[in-house]
């Protein structure tokens, strides 16, 4: 018999600093890396997740496994799938969705097609997937739990951080979690003062003449003078 041992949750103090950061920063953190393919997107405008890997491996097609992880989850874990890709089945449609949103699972993301895109949108659970189609799934197997999987491109370990927004999905390795953070949080403080400087400059230059170079960012210069720009 298969045991499955889900990982550890994420602290909840990693959570809360996670979700006032979002997909760009977090990136950028990570050396502009650990997106999911540009396909994979939100099943409706303005969803956000964020939390603990709960990883899924399935055959192409077929969403046994897919099922079986959402009673291995809840508070705290988003789902994330490894659909191969497939586009001739969805893997996930209304009733599972609700079913996910009712055990406490934060999301879902799946390398494949879903389907019910009426419905998802209004369940309010943050479904991330590559598009829709009417076909459903098989239910055979076989698959696996809350092992290391490629989800659209990116790695993926159980215990991995997983943040979601209107631009796609981003992976961030547990054992980096920490740094990209510290590194996240940077960026933004840095990017609200560029905003602010920028909101100062549009303000200002209709009352003076302003030099349009004192919004650039600062490394700009050095960087272009090697072009002699």
């Amino acid at each position: 018999m298969h045991v499955n041992y889900t990982a550890p949750l994420l602290s909840q103090e990693i959570i809360m600093r996670a979700k006032k950061l979002n997909t760009t920063l977090i990136s950028d953190a990570l050396g502009c890396t650990g997106s999911m393919d540009y396909r994979v997107k939100p099943v409706s405008s303005n969803m956000h997740v964020v939390g603990t890997a709960l990883t899924v491996e399935m055959r192409a097609g077929d969403n046994l496994f897919l099922h079986q992880g959402i009673y291995c989850g809840g508070e705290g874990y988003v789902l994330v799938a490894d659909g191969k890709g497939h586009v001739e089945n969805a893997y996930l449609g209304e009733l599972m969705a609700k079913a996910a949103k009712a055990v406490g699972i934060e999301g879902i993301v799946i390398d494949g097609l879903v389907r019910d895109k009426e419905m998802l949108s209004e369940i309010g659970l943050p479904v991330y997937a590559k598009g829709f189609i009417p076909n459903g799934p098989f239910k055979d197997g076989p698959g696996a739990i809350n092992i290391p999987i490629s989800c659209a491109g990116v790695t993926v370990h159980p215990g991995d951080l997983i943040v979601g927004d209107d631009d796609g999905i981003v992976v961030v390795p547990q054992e980096k979690v920490e740094d990209v953070l510290l590194k996240a949080e940077k960026k933004l403080e840095y990017e609200k003062k560029r905003l602010q400087l920028i909101d100062n400059y549009e303000e200002s230059k209709s009352q003076e003449k302003t030099d349009k170079t004192s919004i650039a960012p600062e490394w700009l210069a050095e960087k272009i003078k090697a072009f002699e720009y």
